[in-house]
């Protein structure tokens, strides 16, 4: 098993509840270019996805950070309309009902959302 080092991606008071999520890039080790990845923080908890809807693998956001619907309760597609849940990112409702965005783990500790990354 390869050795992880938590590499912080945000101040945990940046995450409002239903509010702005905080956009990151995460790395991958064959080379490819790194995954665009966002961090909400929803009912207290911080949730991190991949940044594409399931549908067709654009980004959710139109405007940086801007993922929740108006009542802050769910991720929405700028592009089809998809309507994720916040805090299991399954679709509700849109072209990829029943489907699922990709989970990012974090961890939140000492103020600070953290992503564990391989270490160098």
């Amino acid at each position: 098993m390869a050795a992880t080092q938590a590499r912080l991606i945000c101040a945990s008071a940046d995450l409002q509840n239903g509010g702005r999520a905080w956009r990151f890039e995460i790395e991958q080790a064959d080379g490819a270019p790194p995954l665009s990845a966002f961090a909400v923080r929803y009912r207290g908890q911080v949730y991190a996805y991949v940044n594409a809807c399931r549908h067709i693998p654009v980004e959710l956001d139109l405007r940086d950070g801007e993922v929740f619907d108006l009542s802050g309760h769910y991720l929405v597609c700028s592009m089809h309309g998809a309507c994720y849940e916040a805090h299991t990112g399954y679709c509700v409702s849109g072209p990829c009902r029943g489907q699922r965005l990709i989970a990012v783990p974090v961890s939140e500790q000492d103020d600070g959302i953290y992503i564990n990354v391989p270490a160098p």
